[in-house]
């Protein structure tokens, strides 16, 4: 029996019905954290903040990855993978749920607290799904299956930042704060974040049904070796700490690559609303460019279905080059541009990006079996570049009026 097949086993019916959970999983994940993306200009305006102050927002979410990874990785060890995810909903749901009194305080670091304790729940999700979806099927078609699943996260970074923009940003700009004094500037904010939290209250119903759900369907996953394995049937993955993983070159260069690739996408994805919105680029209004948002994430979505077929039939290191070498080409073409072609090849930045992540993720972790939650939690950890990078000083041209 190999390594994968001995940490999680399923029978064939019970795989398919937990593949589709686990897609599930990256459909929300996905979703919520590209609600950010809308966020972002809501909160700035809202509070008057520069760019750099309201970029804590992804700062605050993508922290938790920082810091919850690898204690995911050990919770997935004593408890198994089930068990976890259902932890990770139930943060989720807790999460949004917080954002009924950031909106009543009507301050802005009470949001970054709430987005932080849902990022938390998106990190053990994250810590659990990527590993388990790689693990339900042949150890051959991984990178397939992985970018396959990967593409219902896009699909859900395509769906929300929409929705988002349409209850989110529609009245943008109605009001200036600065014009407002205190006591009207607190009912104002209080009124407005009204919406976000109606948003992450209608999704807290639904990642607390998904948790429900979960539970219900906790002993369908068999998890453990043959020899022995860790409370509640998961997989020890042996003794040797996490850390001792970045020794293997294939696998710490993995994980600097995710670090690098979610920082530009994070720093792509979070100004890309303001950025559309310049005269000099389409001159769209808040709400048309939170609608084109999703283009970005509509590409990746589109990227990473037909990703999941040509990773069957070529290379993933090959397929994973060409990608990087047509987004840097992408990128040069919309920092040296204006108007329509400025602002379209950076939306064409996601069709490219699209294999990233999975791709990486797979290709560091291949062969690692019993380790795999540990690695996961490593990769995990990695994800901290979305709060890191995006953070640098951007360039004039997306600032300036």
């Amino acid at each position: 029996m190999s390594d994968s097949t001995a940490v999680a086993a399923a029978t064939p019916r019970d795989a398919r019905h937990l593949r589709v959970f686990v897609i599930a999983l990256f459909f929300f994940f996905g979703g919520i954290t590209s609600l950010n993306d809308v966020v972002i200009p809501k909160l700035r305006e809202l509070f008057t903040l520069s760019y750099g102050e309201v970029m804590l927002v992804q700062s605050a979410f993508f922290a938790a990855y920082f810091v919850i990874s690898l204690p995911a990785a050990a919770v997935v060890r004593h408890i198994g993978y089930m068990r976890t995810a259902v932890l990770g909903l139930a943060l989720m749901t807790a999460g949004c749920l917080l954002f009924i009194p950031a909106s009543a305080s009507a301050l802005f670091a009470t949001f970054l607290a709430a987005l932080f304790v849902l990022a938390a729940g998106v990190t053990v999700v994250q810590v659990v799904a990527n590993p388990l979806i790689s693990l339900l099927g042949s150890p051959a078609t991984a990178h397939s299956r992985l970018t396959f699943a990967q593409a219902f996260n896009s699909l859900g970074t395509t769906i929300f930042p929409y929705i988002g923009s349409l209850l989110i940003l529609g009245s943008l700009n109605a009001v200036d704060p600065r014009t407002l004094a205190a006591q009207a500037l607190a009912a104002y904010r209080v009124r407005e974040t009204s919406v976000i939290t109606r948003t992450y209250l209608g999704l807290a119903v639904l990642l607390a049904l998904l948790a429900v759900l979960a539970w219900r369907r906790r002993q369908r996953l068999h998890e453990g070796r043959a020899g022995g394995g860790a409370p509640g049937g998961a997989p020890r993955g042996g003794t040797q700490p996490a850390w001792s993983l970045l020794r293997q070159a294939r696998f710490g260069y993995g994980a600097l690559c995710i670090f690098l690739y979610v920082g530009a996408e994070v720093a792509i994805g979070s100004l890309i609303v303001n950025y559309l919105m310049q005269p000099s680029v389409l001159g769209l209004t808040p709400e048309s460019a939170g609608r084109h948002v999703s283009f970005y994430w509509g590409g990746a979505m589109v990227g990473r279905f037909i990703s999941a077929q040509l990773l069957r039939m070529y290379s993933p290191g090959k397929v994973l080059a060409s990608a990087a070498a047509v987004v840097l080409c992408l990128l040069f073409v919309s920092s040296h541009s204006l108007g329509e072609l400025s602002g379209w090849s950076l939306l064409a930045v996601g069709l490219f990006n699209s294999l990233m992540f999975p791709t990486i993720f797979s290709l560091a972790c291949e062969g690692l079996g019993p380790r795999a939650a540990q690695a996961s939690g490593i990769i995990c950890v990695a994800i901290v570049g979305g709060a890191l990078v995006p953070r640098r000083p951007a360039t004039p041209r997306i600032f300036s009026g």
